[in-house]
């Protein structure tokens, strides 16, 4: 396959990828620019793989750990309202809520946590991707799913009837 049929095919998926992992649109999109200029010039040997995508997949993964020091250096440190996109679907909202607590987790638990949801890999292939053992994936997993979960009980308004 050549790069650009690739690139054609597989952007999209990989972008979507790089969003859930980063919860930035901007920073997703620099992610896979750079992935994948450094995966063109490895091309070569990338493409006569059993699987490809999982290896750019892997350096999205590796790419997005790594940039923790160059982020801390270049993001803004303003308080800044998130702003809601008023456009009425609960879906819309669920998913924002979702990544606003995505964003929130340490760069392991989430790269964890999107590697096993979104993209449905297993423990093992996890490890793979991470570097780390199995167990280690299931912990971050674990750990991860505890800041994650939600009480509604804690949340709910409380109504009264009024006579």
């Amino acid at each position: 396959m050549e790069f650009a049929e690739y690139v054609a095919r597989q952007r999209p998926a990989l972008m979507r990828f790089a969003m859930v992992l980063t919860c930035r649109t901007w920073l997703a999109e620099d992610l896979v620019s750079d992935v994948l200029g450094r995966a063109f010039e490895r091309w070569d040997r990338i493409s006569v793989m059993d699987e490809p995508n999982a290896y750019v997949r892997r350096m999205v993964v590796n790419e997005y750990l790594s940039w923790r020091r160059m982020l801390t250096r270049t993001s803004p440190r303003a308080e800044v309202e998130p702003r809601a996109v008023p456009d009425g679907a609960d879906e819309r909202a669920e998913r924002d809520a979702m990544i606003s607590r995505l964003a929130g987790l340490p760069r392991k638990q989430r790269a964890a946590v999107v590697l096993r949801y979104y993209a449905g890999l297993s423990d093992r292939e996890i490890a793979t991707q991470l570097g780390c053992r199995e167990p280690t994936v299931r912990s971050q997993i674990h750990r991860a799913l505890q800041v994650l979960r939600i009480d509604l009980t804690a949340t709910a308004p409380d109504f009264q009837e009024t006579s």
